[in-house]
């Protein structure tokens, strides 16, 4: 069990990583969209797509690194005022929650980036990109977020104290 912790913790912050990188490439394509427009007076194509598309790859692929480091919204208000057993069912059940809306999600991206790719799908712009490509960060990244909240719930049953809002 600490092993299958350590290695979707390990993924989770390679995902990280490529959401970071994702969002950089955003960030490029940003300047050289300005920098074609108003420096070179050129039309820009592609730019605004794959930004759009970038920025959410990032956002779902960054998902499961956020829940790791515990960087999400958390309204502990509740949890604070609790004992540690009752503290640690509730945040279980809040896991299982969170795991299972998360496997839900992931299932039918997984069944909709599928569709994309069985049809040939593409974008309806002018740069008509393979639908398929962008699509995929739905089941990778919720699929990830799933195994990062079942790593969350049996390092809850193991009883190690970093999960997710175990801390007093």
């Amino acid at each position: 069990m600490q092993a299958f912790i350590r290695a979707v913790g390990a993924l989770s912050r390679c995902f990280g990583l490529l959401a970071a990188l994702c969002l950089m490439a955003a960030c490029v394509v940003v300047c050289q969209m300005v920098f074609m427009r108003y420096v070179l007076a050129a039309s820009t194509i592609w730019q605004t797509e794959f930004v759009m598309y970038s920025i959410i790859a990032s956002t779902l692929l960054g998902s499961p690194y956020v829940l790791l480091t515990r960087g999400h919204v958390n309204v502990d208000l509740v949890l604070l005022y609790l004992r540690p057993g009752p503290r640690r069912w509730l945040t279980l059940l809040g896991a299982l929650i969170g795991f299972s809306f998360c496997a839900l999600l992931a299932w039918r991206g997984t069944e909709f980036w599928y569709e994309a790719w069985s049809l040939g799908w593409v974008s309806e712009s002018v740069w008509a990109p393979p639908l398929w490509i962008p699509l995929l960060s739905l089941p990778l990244g919720l699929g990830m977020l799933s195994l990062q909240y079942l790593a969350e719930i049996f390092r809850l049953f193991a009883g190690r104290p970093e999960s997710a809002a175990e801390a007093p």
